[in-house]
């Protein structure tokens, strides 16, 4: 009987640690904070982000450089990862305004600097005040937002389009729901454990608005599946993007296929279709 109730302990203990420590796993933020906007993108503002609960998070906005590029008059909230900080999205940035897009990027709490602690309600929270900020802004046009999700950025803004639908999104390198990643990882830890649910697929099956959805084939973070089960969600699917060999994290998921994805996107909302 010894035996047993040696695992039953071992068990119950992994379950408790489970528990108390899953965000841990969940969140990786880059604690510190990034320099000033304009001393890494030329013309970028420092802002502060107001959110429902009382925390101001600071933020980034990088307007676009090409009048005649296809994002002219278009601006992108984007959504980040569950890692670094919005340093590491400059490049990304860069891209977009090449292209005509402004951008918000967005610093969720507990990361580059901002106060507080990162988990699901808070996260809406912060998206929400990044998408009151720029409909405050006399230079930016409401009508034409588009929201940007970075994989756990994309449960972000699917769960703001609900409520605060904009004229387009894309997500990249998106999963189903939190609990489908969590058995990809740790295939022996119950779902019934997790504290955040993250639903994209769920989500995606109530917004109407045009959705791009781009992925890597060899994703090892999100499987490629789950991203295509996510498309297959759309209620209206515009594109969804393949791209071979790639990992979740390879520099190109984060630079022009992405970048051209959501120019062909901007365009077909420019021409209403």
């Amino acid at each position: 009987m010894r035996i047993p109730i040696v695992v039953t302990v071992i068990v119950v203990l992994l379950g408790v640690a489970g528990w108390a420590l899953q965000r841990r796993l969940i969140y990786l933020p880059d604690a510190s904070a990034p320099p000033a906007a304009a001393t890494v993108l030329a013309g970028a503002e420092d802002v502060v982000l107001t959110t429902s609960d009382g925390l101001e998070l600071d933020a980034w906005f990088v307007p676009g450089r090409n009048p005649d590029g296809p994002g002219h008059g278009f601006t992108v909230l984007l959504a980040p990862g569950n890692g670094g900080n919005r340093l590491g999205r400059a490049g990304t940035a860069a891209d977009l305004a090449a292209a005509g897009f402004s951008t918000l990027l967005l610093d969720y709490r507990g990361y580059g600097g901002n106060p507080g602690r990162p988990d699901e309600p808070g996260l809406a929270a912060d998206a929400r005040a990044a998408l009151d900020h720029l409909r405050s802004r006399e230079d930016v046009d409401p009508t034409r937002l588009l929201y940007f999700g970075e994989s756990l950025g994309c449960a972000v803004v699917a769960a703001l389009a609900v409520d605060e639908p904009p004229a387009g999104m894309l997500l990249r390198s998106p999963f189903t729901d939190l609990a489908a990643v969590a058995r990809h990882h740790y295939p022996f830890v119950p779902a019934a454990l997790l504290k955040d649910e993250f639903p994209v697929a769920d989500l995606v099956a109530r917004i109407d608005v045009p959705l791009t959805v781009v992925h890597g084939t060899a994703d090892t973070v999100v499987p490629s599946t789950q991203s295509v089960d996510v498309a297959d969600a759309a209620g209206t699917l515009h594109e969804r993007l393949e791209l071979p060999g790639l990992g979740h994290n390879d520099p190109p998921m984060f630079g022009a296929p992405v970048v051209d994805a959501l120019s062909r996107l901007a365009e077909s909302v420019r021409a209403g279709g």
